[in-house]
């Protein structure tokens, strides 16, 4: 049986003493991480292969291995973050809003870190090394539980990294309780987690809508839910159609498994005639099938991978090379059908009316809005920030890729001299 509550307090006790890292020291022990990653990439690859071969032994498609498990690929990648994430700014006491009140009370915020996160995800072996090398950075230490897919890889993946604080022999200020993992895939742990409130301050689920549900209504600690996209892109009636297509491809199938994949294209009705038979020659050679609504499949006769779109089909995140397509009358059209079915992750336009993008981006609540641009690109890495714990679609604290800076909070310093209140 695993403690959880003891892991718990170790990690309170451990983000206590990250709190004294200055930002050189985090940025060096960043440094040995990616050192350790690169020198170890072997029996990392060794383990992932081992999760591999259950995957496909399981049934799981090649496109969900290849986009969601295998780290072959993406080895080079995961470390480049992590010396990324060691180059960026560090928010943890930066200080900003100072000002002087009129009594002379001189105020200002100053970030602080959350404290300790607990992140519950699945599939995603990379994962591991994104939290734990953003927990760091911003002075957090993490508890994490990852899912039976990838068990392997998470397991060796963490315990380099735990091997490298221990390395760096600093443990009153690098504890190697600031990254644990949870070894163990049995839900019972998932539930004890969710109510480890004097322990931890924030818990990240990255997973299936069953998961953040599950998430949500158990937790006696904040959550902080998203990383469900069904994403849409609209090719306005003014758009450059051939310009678009590449756009649409890259969307739809650089990694359709992942949640800023396309899942539904809405097409202007005056562009529609010409533009989708396009859209299903240049995919279709992808391995792209296609639900198409009655306007759609109007234009698009005799195409064997064309079938019309079911109950509930553009309600569904597909992650597979699964696209829907819909003719819409106007703008209104199109952000009226994004509002009743996106999940507020990744929406874009393609246009050239200034107008009609500004409308968009405007009207369309979702996390990341896109004009002239990929889904693809709601990604921390992609958009500048190193590396992300998870994608918000919630209002609340952070939205969008969350990074460095959503893993701080503030407090408020107040310095005066003398001052009573009258």
């Amino acid at each position: 049986m695993i403690d959880l509550t003891h892991m718990g307090r170790r990690a309170r006790l451990a983000s206590h003493k990250l709190a004294r890292a200055s930002t050189e020291q985090k940025n060096h022990a960043l440094s040995k991480i990616a050192d350790a990653l690169e020198a170890c990439a072997d029996s990392i690859l060794s383990a992932n292969r081992i999760d591999l071969d259950a995957a496909r032994a399981k049934g799981a498609s090649e496109t969900l291995i290849r986009d969601r498990f295998d780290l072959e690929n993406r080895m080079s990648g995961m470390i480049a973050d992590v010396r990324k994430v060691a180059e960026l700014p560090d928010p943890v006491g930066s200080v900003f809003d100072q000002r002087t009140l009129d009594n002379g009370l001189r105020v200002s915020r100053r970030r602080t870190p959350l404290g300790v996160l607990g992140v519950i995800y699945e599939a995603r072996p990379n994962v591991t090394v994104d939290v734990a090398t953003l927990a760091l950075k911003t002075s957090n230490a993490v508890l994490l539980r990852g899912g039976s897919e990838v068990f392997e890889s998470n397991r060796v993946l963490a315990n380099i990294i735990r091997d490298t604080l221990t390395e760096l022999d600093l443990p009153d200020i690098f504890p190697v309780d600031a990254v644990q993992y949870i070894e163990s895939t049995d839900r019972q742990y998932v539930e004890q987690m969710l109510r480890l409130h004097q322990y931890i301050d924030m818990i990240i689920p990255r997973g299936g809508a069953s998961l953040h549900a599950f998430c949500r209504e158990n937790s006696t600690i904040p959550v902080i839910t998203g990383g469900l996209g069904i994403c849409h892109l609209f090719v306005d009636g003014s758009a450059d159609l051939d310009a678009a297509l590449p756009v649409i491809f890259n969307a739809k199938t650089q990694r359709p498994a992942v949640c800023n994949s396309l899942d539904t294209l809405l097409v202007h009705e005056s562009v529609a005639a010409d533009f989708l038979p396009r859209v299903v020659e240049h995919l279709s050679p992808a391995g792209v099938s296609f639900r198409a609504e009655p306007r759609a499949l109007s234009h698009l006769a005799g195409a064997g991978s064309v079938q019309a779109a079911g109950d509930g089909d553009f309600d569904t995140e597909w992650m597979a090379l699964i696209l829907g397509l819909k003719v819409v009358n106007s703008l209104d059209e199109a952000t009226e059908h994004i509002r009743q079915h996106s999940t507020q992750h990744s929406d874009g336009i393609l246009t050239r009316t200034t107008e009609h993008a500004d409308r968009f981006v405007d009207e369309v609540d979702s996390a990341a809005v896109f004009v002239n641009a990929s889904t693809r690109f709601n990604d921390g890495s992609a958009l500048g920030l190193g590396a992300e714990i998870a994608v918000s679609t919630q209002k609340l604290h952070a939205r969008g890729p969350m990074a460095l800076e959503e893993l701080t909070t503030y407090k408020w310093v107040v310095i005066g001299d003398n001052h009573v209140r009258g």
